[in-house]
């Protein structure tokens, strides 16, 4: 369980989230993405292809995140939801406040 960043080719900065984002590692990966805006960073993609679950102090992160990144004139998108995440943001209508992509590909190429 944990966080990972990489650049793309196009300099876009993705954030591997492992495991769960969870009250006990929200923190660890608003830090994370934070550190990349503050250093310059606009186009951010976090990829879930290998998160199970997400609890609600992890959306919280997700939307603070999302608030801060526009704030300073950047993008944020999300790809590589599992169906029972993708149905959590539906329910939850944070699929109208993120770009989502079906995977890490797909959204990299809309950037």
């Amino acid at each position: 369980m944990g966080f990972s960043q990489t650049k793309d080719a196009n300099g876009v900065t993705v954030v591997q989230v492992e495991g769960q984002l969870i009250v006990g590692n929200r923190q660890e990966l608003k830090d994370l993405v934070q550190a990349a805006v503050d250093g310059g960073e606009r186009r951010i993609l976090i990829d879930f292809s290998r998160t199970g679950y997400i609890d609600s102090s992890g959306l919280g992160a997700l939307v603070s995140i999302s608030k801060r990144i526009r704030e300073a004139g950047g993008e944020l998108r999300l790809a590589g939801l599992n169906e029972d995440l993708r149905s959590l943001f539906e329910l939850t209508k944070l699929d109208t406040l993120f770009s989502i992509a079906e995977t890490p590909q797909q959204a990299l190429a809309g950037f």
